[in-house]
């Protein structure tokens, strides 16, 4: 028993980060002391099948199949939305207007226009002690978080130039189906929106700089692909209907920090022997760093004061209790994996409504980010080089 008050949540959307995300919210009262019980009371998806199917195995109390029917449920205060983009604005507004705090996947919405709507709505609603967070699960890695204490610490000194990298290869293959992530209506851009947000989130939140400007390319490689009924698989269908692909396979682009910081950034879906390549080095004036989440327990540390007869990159294992997040978990040297990122976003979410405080990244956040992807397409688009970022 507990007199904790509960919290329901309802979750729009059963498929991988619906997945990912249950695993967070069935795990996050065990770890961690909450303000709240938290509930996994409901679950949305259109087919009644299989979210009833999801509903059972991911550990939900119910399911609905119309988003509206979960926002208005009586027993569901936050609304976790894990759905594609194409309907993140119309979502979350109706929540944060019903009084329910929301949590959004990345990115925020398809454009910077919806991620605009958004923001007013959660700053109204903000007056009204509802909190509003998009889910760049990333900065929740503790080797990703230590790393930004390094920074903030002065570890690295002045912070000169940024790499980042996200390579994967699950849509090689030509005869893949043309999935709603392959269509800008429904994901807004390609690996721009679904990979590269992450790291242009990422190397902010580490760096504690904003990008200020870029100038980009993007191509498609493939531009049509099989048309298939349903989009559960993920190899070739050998379907002869065909689609167009209106997204990018990659995206390649340089960019200004707020700092001073120069970066370099590159994202793409065509990378062969790349499953999930995310790889981020920061250079400074006293030091650098390498943060690769295929490593996500370590990070590769250089520090200039080190004696010149032993120096070089040190491996800096991240699961001693004194690291972020890593006192709810294991004994030290024992790893966590890609899943615990999850669970330490909806513990610092639900934290901070507890707490009347901020949680970040806000909408604002995810606003900056977006108006960043927006620049690049910009100037892929154009061929017109620097595209300058206004504040959000």
């Amino acid at each position: 028993m507990t007199d904790k008050p509960t919290l329901g949540v309802g979750m729009v959307g059963y498929a991988f980060m619906g997945q990912a995300h249950s695993q967070a919210w069935r795990t996050v009262n065990a770890a961690f002391d909450l303000p709240y019980a938290v509930e996994m009371t409901a679950i949305c998806g259109r087919n009644k099948d299989n979210v009833a199917a999801a509903a059972a195995k991911f550990g939900w109390k119910s399911y609905e199949t119309d988003w509206r029917a979960l926002v208005n449920r009586d027993d569901v205060g936050l609304i976790d939305i894990c759905s594609p983009g194409g309907n993140h604005a119309e979502v979350a507004i109706a929540a944060l207007e019903a009084g329910k705090h929301v949590l959004c996947e990345k990115p925020l919405a398809n454009t910077v226009e919806e991620a605009r709507e958004m923001v007013k709505a959660a700053e109204a609603a903000a007056s009204k002690g509802v909190k509003a967070m998009v889910a760049f699960n990333y900065r929740r890695v503790p080797a990703a978080a230590f790393a930004r204490k390094l920074v903030q610490d002065g570890k690295l000194g002045t912070i000169r130039h940024v790499r980042a990298v996200y390579l994967q290869d699950w849509i090689v293959d030509p005869e893949f189906p043309l999935v709603w992530r392959l269509k800008k209506e429904e994901a807004g851009s390609g690996a721009l929106g679904d990979i590269a947000s992450h790291i242009v989130d990422l190397s902010q939140f580490i760096t504690g700089q904003t990008i200020t400007g870029v100038s980009g390319l993007t191509e498609t490689f493939i531009k049509e692909r099989p048309l298939v009924a349903s989009t559960e698989g993920l190899r070739g269908t050998g379907s002869s209907e065909r689609g167009q692909v209106t997204v990018d396979d990659c995206a390649l682009f340089v960019a200004r920090l707020s700092g001073g910081a120069v970066a370099t950034y590159e994202a793409t879906r065509f990378a062969l022997g790349r499953k999930n390549g995310l790889r981020i080095e920061i250079n400074g004036s006293k030091g650098s760093l390498v943060f690769d989440l295929e490593r996500l327990n370590e990070l590769e540390l250089y520090l200039d004061e080190d004696d010149n007869t032993t120096q070089g990159f040190r491996r800096v294992l991240i699961t001693e209790a004194e690291h972020p997040y890593m006192s709810a978990w294991w004994p030290a040297g024992h790893i966590i994996g890609w899943e615990h990122s999850f669970t330490h976003e909806v513990y610092d979410f639900v934290t901070a409504i507890g707490n009347g405080t901020d949680p970040e990244p806000s909408f604002a956040d995810g606003l900056q980010v977006q108006q960043v992807l927006d620049a690049v397409e910009k100037s892929a688009t154009s061929g017109s080089g620097w595209v300058s970022i206004a504040s959000a």
